[in-house]
């Protein structure tokens, strides 16, 4: 692996860079694997992949495993179980633990949340009283973001589909707002080395411009003396320290400096303009990829406070006789409000259905809360949010099946069941919802989304 001479001596006098470690590791091939446990969706650690994992030190929930399975072929990640994503990246855990009370309600914002690594991750350190809003730009990224909060099963989530600028719509609104940023990804070249051919110094500009325009753009939603957390994937000083010197001179935000354990090795740098803290994950140092991560307070100086207007009209509410329908589906149904979008039926937090409206009325809303199903003749056709959520009565019928029957189910295929139960069905994997399956008196109706389905043999 040849790596860009430019990129080199660009990082040659920035702290922690150690030219020699740095080539030999990028040379040696080495792929690390990591995942993160969902901790609402327990399953038996001793009959599953994590065997002989490692744990990350820097997040309660992850690990590295010693090599890297088929994850595709293993019925938890469908269920939600887990999701896989890269150790340096699941920092941002501590980043927000020393930051922010997370046991107080806070309303935080995901900005550039696909595929919902950061997200799901968030969303697990966060209190049930708070709100999560995982918002993605690319309409075809946020499909894929949808899915995997989904599966992650929680209530207490919005997925929008919005550019930065039209979160000005909710001024001073958000407690913390988490920017992972889209960069050069110099810090991702040991897992895709086609990114060595898409880099140039050029393309870092770009994204230095870009990454200043997005934080321009959202930081007015952010909350007086709220939290930004800002992260790349990139080793350049012009996507890291300078913009952190940018945020603190043309945005007046102020630097906040984390405690972190040596034996981690994270490398923590000083910005040169304004003594911004950042920090730096090195490949040679540390076990994962390259990642630098940031974090600021806004200031109070010179920002006046507007009240976001609430919307008027309010979102249809269901029947009394709907509510008996839907009210045995869940844990615990009195917490939540039941919203009619058409015929579908949508759960949300009773707590955050103003926030719901004052969202609605700024932003395109993709998900929101956990889409029940559509009551058709005094029936509910049971949608598959329901089935992944976290929310779901343990009352509801099920039928736990083994490895060979959760793969045929979740490509999708005719499956036989040896139970006498009938109707509406959960199918479970270790005890896991995967999905619905309609059984009837000749045969298995198989419920699993198409358009999710295994195409792997």
């Amino acid at each position: 692996m040849s790596l860009p001479q430019s990129l080199l001596r660009s990082l040659d006098k920035i702290p922690g860079f150690d030219k020699e470690a740095f080539e030999k590791v990028h040379a040696s091939g080495e792929q690390i694997t990591s995942l993160r446990l969902n901790p609402t969706k327990r399953f038996n650690i001793q009959s599953s992949i994590l065997n002989t994992a490692e744990k990350i030190p820097w997040n309660d929930h992850g690990y590295y495993l010693p090599a890297r399975p088929s994850f595709i072929t293993d019925p938890l990640i469908h269920a939600g179980a887990y999701y896989v994503q890269e150790a340096s990246s699941m920092f941002l855990e501590e980043a927000l633990k020393q930051t922010v009370d997370l046991s107080q309600p806070i309303k935080i914002l995901d900005l550039c949340a696909a595929p919902g690594g950061k997200s799901t991750l968030i969303q697990s350190i966060i209190s049930d009283s708070s709100l999560l809003v995982s918002n993605e730009v690319i309409k075809t990224r946020v499909t894929i973001l949808s899915e995997n909060i989904t599966k992650w099963g929680a209530a207490n989530v919005v997925v929008t589909n919005n550019d930065p600028k039209d979160f000005q719509r909710l001024e001073n609104y958000f407690d913390v707002i988490v920017v992972d940023a889209p960069c050069s990804g110099s810090g991702l070249f040991r897992k895709d080395t086609e990114a060595i051919k898409e880099w140039s110094e050029q393309n870092v500009q770009l994204c230095h411009q870009r990454q200043q325009r997005i934080l321009a753009d959202i930081l007015p939603a952010l909350k007086e003396s709220g939290i930004l957390i800002y992260s790349t994937c990139s080793y350049s000083k012009d996507e890291d320290e300078e913009i952190c010197d940018w945020l603190i001179n043309d945005c007046h935000l102020s630097s906040h400096k984390y405690f972190l354990h040596p034996e981690w090795n994270i490398v923590e740098t000083v910005s040169t303009k304004h003594n911004a803290y950042g920090y730096r994950f090195y490949p040679d140092k540390i076990k994962g990829e390259g990642f630098f991560i940031a974090a600021f307070k806004k200031s109070t100086v010179n920002i006046s406070e507007r009240r976001i207007n609430k919307p008027r009209n309010r979102s249809e509410k269901i029947s009394d006789k709907e509510w008996e329908i839907l009210k045995p589906l869940l844990k615990k149904p009195d917490n939540f409000s039941f919203i009619k979008l058409k015929e579908e039926v949508i759960a949300i937090p009773s707590q955050f259905e103003d926030e719901l409206a004052t969202l609605q009325s700024a932003l395109y809303i993709k998900k929101a809360g956990i889409k029940l199903g559509t009551v058709i003749r005094d029936q509910l056709i049971p949608d598959h949010e329901l089935a992944l959520s976290t929310i779901i009565s343990t009352a509801i019928p099920s039928v736990d099946v083994d490895r060979e029957i959760a793969l045929q189910y979740l490509r999708k295929e005719e499956i036989k069941l040896n139970t006498v139960a009938k109707g509406w069905v959960l199918l479970t994997y270790q005890q896991l919802p995967l999905g619905w399956v309609k059984i009837l008196s000749n045969r298995v109706n198989n419920y699993y989304p198409k358009e999710w389905r295994i195409l792997h043999k």
